[in-house]
């Protein structure tokens, strides 16, 4: 007999500090009574069928900070019901098929041939916050350092047959790689400053991921073959050993103070992009941003002059626009994936907690 879970808004006050806010929850214009979850959904899409401002999802169900990092109890084929009979909506779930651990373990003596970032949930099948398509490619690259932080990693000295330019299944030779340092590498280069344009300082340096590679022959140069290349490769590029990063789905919600910055590039080098675009954000865990935020897009107000006689600068409104949800941070910037956009996406536009 299916089991019914009933989750009841309980105060946030202590675990979440949402932005103080006296307006109610919004529910869309016509959400449904009931969503039978499949295969494919997100936490995301699933908070927009019922709320107009999905970030507000934890206040829904009740949700503790706890809970939202790890967020793995809605599995496709469970039931979401909304309950609008008392004065706050409440989300019930009302739980499917048994999902049994057990029968999600690796069977004994899986061998692990190559290296890659591991998009894992607590419970494998459990429905992710946003597509883990749309962004792995990036939960280990791009790459954000100080200015010095590829000087030191090992680095291309040659190529075979004095190639000058290098692409996948070529072989190289490699400076400062030591046998312990195991046999899968990143390969990059030293890209452009990220600069906050309000303040003018450097938030740090991003790398450009130009490929993989793999340690052939252990030595001083080691002998490297290009698995793959995303880019021309060439000597004097630098190798870093890929991260063993895991991405934890993380409820949509909303950080925990007022948080304001910038776009200060736009994944692929362009100026502009739309939906589904991956953004550089000038905030990053240093100022209270967290894998799972969402913050709201505008548009930076353009000053005027005033035509009164007095040449008086007036300063336009931002113009909100869209939202962008954060899956990744370092110390000082953060990567974002746009959700929302109902216009292009441009560097310098405002992101601000909604």
């Amino acid at each position: 007999m299916r089991k019914l879970l009933i989750l009841t808004v309980v105060s946030l006050w202590g675990f979440i500090s949402l932005p103080a806010t006296a307006d109610e929850i919004q529910l869309q214009d016509n959400p449904p009574e009931r969503y039978v979850v499949v295969k494919g959904d997100t936490l995301w899409d699933i908070a927009g069928r019922f709320l107009k401002q999905p970030w507000r999802w934890p206040e829904i169900w009740g949700m503790n900070r706890e809970q939202i990092k790890d967020p793995h109890w809605i599995y496709p084929g469970d039931v979401i019901v909304l309950d609008k009979s008392g004065a706050t909506p409440q989300l019930r779930l009302l739980k499917g098929k048994k999902h049994d651990a057990t029968e999600r373990e690796t069977p004994p003596g899986t061998v692990k041939l190559s290296p890659k970032v591991r998009i894992e949930e607590a419970h494998a099948g459990a429905i992710p916050s946003i597509s883990p398509a749309d962004i792995e490619p990036f939960l280990s690259k791009p790459l954000v350092t100080s200015e010095a932080g590829l000087a030191k990693s090992p680095y291309i000295v040659a190529a075979e047959e004095g190639r000058v330019i290098l692409g996948t299944g070529n072989k190289a030779y490699v400076r400062g790689i030591k046998a312990r340092d195991g046999a899968f590498w990143q390969i990059y280069r030293a890209g452009k400053a990220l600069v906050d344009p309000d303040s003018g300082e450097t938030l740090g340096y991003e790398a450009i991921y130009l490929g993989d590679a793999t340690v052939t022959q252990a030595g001083e140069p080691a002998t490297i073959v290009i698995t793959k290349a995303v880019q021309e490769i060439n000597t004097g590029d630098r190798l870093l050993p890929p991260p063993d990063q895991v991405f934890n789905t993380y409820v949509p919600h909303a950080p925990e103070k007022a948080i304001k910055g910038r776009i200060i590039s736009v994944y692929g080098g362009v100026a502009e992009a739309g939906q589904n675009a991956i953004v550089t954000l000038s905030k990053g865990s240093r100022d209270g941003l967290e894998k799972g935020n969402v913050l709201a897009l505008y548009r930076h107000g353009d000053t005027v002059t005033a035509l009164d006689g007095e040449k008086e600068s007036i300063k336009l409104p931002d113009e909100r626009y869209g939202l962008v949800f954060i899956f990744r941070t370092f110390d000082r910037v953060s990567y974002a994936l746009t959700v929302q956009a109902n216009r292009p996406v441009k560097i310098l536009d405002v992101v601000q907690t909604p």
